[in-house]
């Protein structure tokens, strides 16, 4: 729990913060949900299609988080509540984490909220807590996810083929990514500076 701990801590960039997700986020981001059910297409559950569905999903998060088996965030973007995504299927003796569970509202796309995000777990998981790898994975499907792993850049890794059942018993082929301490200097000079174009074209 200590280790989950350190890792839910608020992140603050200039585009987005990330707050440990707590009760206060449930009725914000249900608004968010709703109003964006596509962006929920690729999720394990449909959490925006329903409020039945919403509380299933927030409920389970909640639940890992108080187990302590995954430190989730409330994405906020220009004080709302606008997303979500968390760390994941943490191996302390690897010293490895996964980002995972991740959803925008389309109001915050193309704000470089979504690279600012990663970059500041990135940032905190690398260069704060010390860690050696960091690992992403989403519907092999799923373009728009795969084209912005891989502009992080973060390495592809292969397909595991039927990895998940998902959403009504879909059977999911999920991409693997990763980035390693030694790809972080590099990596992390890059999203500073397209967080910096973005903010002086927003400018």
């Amino acid at each position: 729990m200590q280790v989950m701990d350190a890792l839910s801590t608020r992140l603050e960039g200039r585009i987005v913060t990330l707050e440990p997700l707590g009760p206060w986020h449930d009725e914000p981001l249900w608004e968010a949900a709703r109003a964006d059910r596509a962006v929920w297409d690729w999720m394990v559950i449909r959490g925006g299609d329903s409020p039945e569905l919403w509380a299933r999903w927030f409920g389970y998060m909640r639940a890992e988080q108080g187990a302590g088996r995954i430190a989730p965030f409330a994405q906020i973007v220009g004080g709302v509540p606008l997303g979500h995504t968390s760390y994941m299927n943490f191996r302390e003796h690897d010293r490895s984490v996964e980002i995972g569970n991740t959803w925008l509202g389309s109001a915050a796309w193309d704000t470089g909220a979504n690279v600012e995000a990663k970059y500041l777990l990135l940032r905190h998981a690398f260069d704060e807590l010390g860690l050696y790898r960091v690992e992403f994975k989403t519907d092999a499907k799923n373009e728009r996810a795969r084209r912005a792993l891989a502009a992080i850049p973060a390495q592809f890794e292969g397909i595991h083929r039927r990895h998940m059942v998902v959403r009504d018993g879909e059977r999911r082929d999920s991409a693997w990514y990763s980035l390693i301490d030694e790809d972080w200097p590099e990596v992390r000079a890059a999203l500073e500076a397209r967080i910096d174009r973005k903010l002086t074209s927003a400018g």
